[in-house]
């Protein structure tokens, strides 16, 4: 993902994944209208990761919608050794995630929405628990609030470091 002129200028590498889709019907004068939610994670690997909420009448509109979407919202994470710098909760509403760092090999243990999150951020090895609500889109929300909080505690850590 290169940023150019405040413009997210798309590149090849990024992956997608589609991690809940929902029907959702509404009651007119005319009768029912149908429509499709999709939550999609976008992610390149590489520490970059965002996620989306596509809205639409057919499924596939709702997922382009919600990967050009995820594609804006994109974050950086930081990444070492192939996994978290450190444990850390993430919170959104009622859905809370606690994350762990791992050792080699360990792989990702973490439930489908979460594991979406890390997995495309590129994070190889980490433990989570999934607490509260299991809303997927909420889940999340919590991941990536988690994985937020440790690049703004490392900003903080620099800034300290680089003040004395």
């Amino acid at each position: 993902m290169e940023q150019v002129k405040g413009k997210i200028k798309e590149a090849e590498q990024t992956k997608e994944k589609v991690v809940y889709i929902n029907r959702v019907g509404k009651v007119a004068k005319g009768g029912r209208k149908i429509a499709f939610n999709a939550v999609v994670v976008v992610g390149d690997g590489n520490g970059s990761v965002g996620y989306g909420l596509g809205k639409a009448p057919e499924v596939s509109e709702a997922i382009r919608k919600g990967v050009k979407i995820a594609t804006k919202n994109m974050i950086k994470i930081p990444i070492k050794d192939n996994t978290i710098p450190a444990s850390v909760t993430g919170e959104y509403i009622a859905s809370r995630i606690i994350l762990r760092p791992a050792f080699k090999g360990t792989g990702i243990i973490a439930g489908a929405p979460a594991r979406a999150v890390l997995e495309l951020a590129g994070i190889k090895d980490v433990l989570t628990k999934s607490l509260g609500s299991n809303n997927p889109l909420n889940v999340i929300k919590a991941t990536l609030n988690g994985l937020n909080k440790i690049s703004r505690d490392i900003e903080r850590y620099k800034m300290r470091v680089e003040g004395k």
